[in-house]
């Protein structure tokens, strides 16, 4: 699991994450001098680190390296995530404690989000009631008591009747 990144390390992260193309420790540093006075030393350590902990990879252009993300940001905050609710002794409670922490607009995000995982396409229009209805009976008993299995074996009978 990874570890949080450090305030340079996160400033130069999302840099290279942002510009989404090998980047140099010179073109790094111009832009953090926008907003803080630092050495070119200071972020060639902070990239060769984040190399060696391998959040970058680096190739050779000329004298310089060019240094590219292993991964998205959105991979490493998912990670991050997943790291703090699997230390969590009751799971439950910290997502319930979580998402009473979020924002009506995170709360749609995390909506999104679910209705991608299950498949669904944002451009779908929504169901129509009697399809909604039967579709949030699908997923439990229907309500002659048949369990999904046995509708399912119902299903492959012969369609004649026989």
């Amino acid at each position: 699991m990874p570890r949080q990144l450090g305030e340079l390390e996160d400033a130069v992260m999302t840099r290279v994450w942002q510009w989404n193309r090998p980047v140099t420790v010179r073109e790094v540093l111009e832009d953090l001098q926008q907003e803080r006075s630092i050495a070119y030393t200071t972020v060639m350590t902070v990239m060769d680190n984040l190399h060696q902990k391998g959040w970058v990879r680096r190739e050779v252009s000329g004298r310089a390296y060019r240094y590219t993300a292993v991964s998205t940001r959105a991979a490493y905050s998912a990670a991050l995530m997943n790291e703090a609710w699997s230390k969590s002794d009751n799971p439950a409670a910290a997502l319930v404690a979580f998402f009473g922490m979020m924002s009506p607009e995170q709360r749609e995000a995390l909506n999104a989000a679910v209705r991608i995982v299950q498949g669904d396409t944002p451009e779908e229009e929504p169901a129509a009631p009697a399809e909604r209805e039967h579709t949030e009976v699908e997923a439990g008993e229907e309500a002659t008591g048949e369990q999904p299995a046995q509708r399912e074996a119902a299903d492959d009978e012969d369609p004649t009747g026989r």
